[in-house]
């Protein structure tokens, strides 16, 4: 296994046990796309292995060039500081390896194509026939504070209304960001579509992805004359993993290249002129591997982590 390049897969952690049981699933499908690769996976934040140890692991099983790919849609705070503090930590310890940080999965054709098929799956399982041009589409992002990966989920959006033919296309965010989920379907229903299909554009489910579900119930028993579809999220679909591949394979290509042209921490960007040049470290390490809800036998209040100098960009 030495020779060849091992894979680290780097997820963001949850407290719920569901989304980390999808996580490794993903582990488990990129495995047997990678049969003569050494693998592992390990988690930021909450659940267990934390990435240290997956990483400590192929160390010990001979490892010398390691690929580190981020299980993130976005280049927020996680892909921008925490996962690279971590590798990078990880690196400057271990002189004699080759590692390598790949990028977030980013706005992907396949992606689009993936949510298309929920979309399309939740249309079918409506009793009633609705046009789409009477229909509006709500694409819910994790919410960040930066500004550059909250638009790449007004880009999703756009793609998906043009390229399907809805009336309309509007965006809210579960956190951080505004608007939030309620303001967000409260507005939309203000709009005279018969019908608003909610698409959460997240990778695994957990807390955030079911109040999203639990939010659309709120606002649709309000408005009973809007039809209120509920489209699932990404999971495990053959595309997404195709697109997973594709970043590790960029790793060795050299074509690996995130895009900082929009980058806060890079450039002077309206609103955050302060946080270029800001030191990359990691924020998670109160939380690293503390377990789930399962593990603590009780369900956690959402505490936001509102205290982070870099806020969240992906689901937990």
């Amino acid at each position: 296994m030495s020779d060849t390049p091992a894979i680290m897969i780097c997820g963001h952690g949850s407290r719920d046990d569901g989304a980390v049981e999808e996580f490794n699933l993903l582990a488990k499908n990129l495995r047997e796309r990678f049969p003569d690769r050494d693998v592992e996976s390990g988690f930021l934040e909450f659940a267990t292995p934390i990435i240290r140890t997956g990483l400590d692991k192929l160390v010990e099983r001979g490892a010398k060039q390691i690929l580190c790919v981020p299980g993130m849609l976005f280049a927020a705070g996680h892909v921008k500081n925490d996962l690279p503090s971590e590798i990078n930590n990880f690196a400057a310890e271990h002189e004699e390896l080759d590692v390598r940080f790949g990028r977030e999965l980013a706005i992907d054709r396949r992606l689009l194509e993936v949510c298309q098929q929920r979309i399309e799956e939740a249309e079918a399982a409506c009793e009633g026939e609705v046009d789409r041009k009477d229909t509006l589409l709500m694409v819910v992002g994790r919410g960040t504070n930066d500004s550059d990966a909250n638009s790449n989920v007004h880009k999703v959006m756009r793609m998906l209304w043009e390229g399907m033919g809805f009336g309309w296309g509007e965006v809210c965010y579960s956190g951080v960001a505004f608007p939030r989920v309620p303001e967000g379907l409260e507005h939309a229903a203000k709009l005279g579509y018969k019908r608003i299909i909610t698409i959460p554009y997240f990778l695994f489910t957990g807390i955030l992805v079911q109040r999203i579900y639990d939010q659309t119930d709120e606002v649709a028993a309000q408005n009973p004359d809007i039809e209120f579809v509920k489209a699932g999220y990404l999971k495990d679909h053959p595309l997404v993993i195709d697109t997973f591949v594709d970043r590790i394979e960029e790793m060795l290509s050299g074509e690996n290249n995130m895009n900082c042209q929009l980058c806060k921490y890079r450039e002077q960007i309206i609103g955050y002129e302060g946080e270029v040049g800001t030191a990359q470290v990691g924020h998670h390490h109160h939380v690293m591997g503390i377990g789930t809800d399962g593990d603590h036998g009780h369900h956690h209040h959402d505490h936001g982590h509102g205290h982070h100098h870099h806020h969240h960009g992906d689901e937990k």
